[in-house]
């Protein structure tokens, strides 16, 4: 739950409490470089994420649906090229105080591949120097635009040889064709010589794949698809809310690619499904570990909230203090169980926005898909690229035959080799 203080200046009082179970288990039914001063209360201890700057609040537009609103952009402020963007950072717990919920040894196994994967400051530091640099450039030409990091790099779920994703804002962006800008883009930077093998995928959301010359660090630019921006920011919140949400989702998505079932190309699960997955398990314990945001503090994380505005919700949402003092260990056999055994793939649909499971209603978005997971933001289906019933049935197996083994051995090298998951990380450092 959340302290009984006063909102935080910009977001409303609500109820803080997370929604609870019927019983114990589960029910189906139921910019420039880092500035390093923390936000008051966040904990000291690990890599710094950059976020783009505090701005004066633009007005806002109305937001007619649950679609995105249009990017807006305050004009009474100097143009982005001209202005200094100091950075919010985001500090992780440390890793001592992690060490109250490793105190077994499944639990420790998932502390020590976390420790090894994480994003480190020097990953960081390099990706922020690549952007600020390539931020500059795109601006000689298109002076009103900006250039956020976002993904796993900003959330604080990114690894060691996680890449960095990009997006590009323009003032009026939807008055813009996305390939147009991205191939002009991509000519442009094969005039520059800090990157290289650029290529443009015209895919739903097209982007420019390119590297950064010398590091190898590989990049994904995208134009406006400014509700990654938005995500980017609900989901670092979340991974602020408690320090065991971090260490949980990087072991999680180690063990789905381990299991060849973390990868949208080739229809399983992406990693953003995957990271909403465990949130809604998390929401919906019987004592929750982690509450809805998005219905605590709806200002905070509005869709028509302006984009220069987004950055800063997490400096405005306190620490949650869950009365689920679970171990790592317990909550992964909890949630493996909870896909294996009790939740309704074919009549429910996961909600973080709601932390519950919505009933499965028969509106496209929904009907006959396999896997129903709801965009926060946009409320489409993340997880449509499981369109194969043979996909679909192996995704679920894996939750049941890893549930099984868990259960039994309490070891986490029987459904994920921990030496060899380690070395293949630092491997391609």
């Amino acid at each position: 739950m959340y302290p009984r203080s006063p909102p935080p200046t910009g977001c409303p009082p609500h109820s803080t409490r997370g929604h609870r179970r019927q019983n114990d288990d589960h029910s189906p039914h139921a910019l420039k470089r880092q500035c390093l001063s923390p936000p008051p209360h966040q904990h000291r201890g690990s890599p710094l994420i950059q976020t783009p700057p505090p701005l004066p609040r633009p007005d806002q537009e109305v937001a007619g649906t649950s679609r995105m609103a249009h990017t807006s952009f305050d004009h009474s402020s100097p143009s982005p090229h001209s202005q200094r963007y100091p950075q919010v950072p985001f500090i992780a717990e440390s890793t001592n105080t992690l060490q109250a919920y490793a105190k077994d040894k499944l639990s420790g196994q998932m502390v020590e591949v976390f420790e090894a994967c994480q994003q480190q400051v020097s990953d960081l530091a390099r990706k922020e120097m690549c952007r600020a640099q390539l931020q500059r450039d795109i601006q000689k030409i298109f002076p009103v635009s900006r250039l956020y990091l976002t993904g796993s790099s900003m959330n604080g779920l990114g690894c060691r040889t996680s890449d960095a994703d990009l997006c590009l804002v323009f003032e009026k962006s939807h008055q813009h064709d996305p390939i147009n800008i991205l191939s002009f883009l991509q000519r442009m930077f094969k005039s520059l010589s800090y990157l290289e093998s650029s290529q443009l995928i015209r895919a739903k959301v097209p982007i420019i794949k390119f590297r950064e010359k010398g590091s190898g660090l590989e990049f994904d630019l995208n134009f406006n698809n400014t509700v990654g921006i938005r995500n980017t920011f609900l989901l670092k919140s979340y991974t602020c809310a408690d320090l065991r949400v971090r260490p949980f989702i990087l072991v999680v998505k180690k063990w789905a690619r381990h299991h060849h079932i973390n990868d949208a190309s080739k229809g399983t699960l992406s990693s953003y499904t995957l990271v909403l997955m465990v949130l809604h398990y998390l929401q919906t314990l019987r004592e929750p570990v982690l509450p809805s945001l998005q219905k605590a503090f709806p200002e905070c994380f509005s869709p028509s909230l302006a984009i220069d505005m987004v950055p800063q919700a997490p400096r405005h949402i306190p620490p949650y203090v869950s009365r689920n003092q679970s171990s790592l260990g317990d909550l992964l056999l909890g949630f493996l169980k909870y896909y294996a055994t009790v939740f309704s793939w074919d009549k429910q649909v996961i909600s973080v926005r709601e932390a519950r499971a919505l009933p499965k209603t028969n509106s496209r978005e929904w009907r006959d898909k396999y896997i129903c997971v709801e965009e926060p933001f946009e409320r489409n289906n993340v997880a449509r690229a499981v369109h194969e019933k043979i996909k679909f049935d192996a995704i679920k197996a894996q939750f049941v035959e890893s549930c099984r083994i868990l259960q039994q051995k309490k070891d986490l090298n029987f459904v994920l080799p921990v030496t060899d998951t380690i070395a293949t990380e630092l491997s391609k450092r």
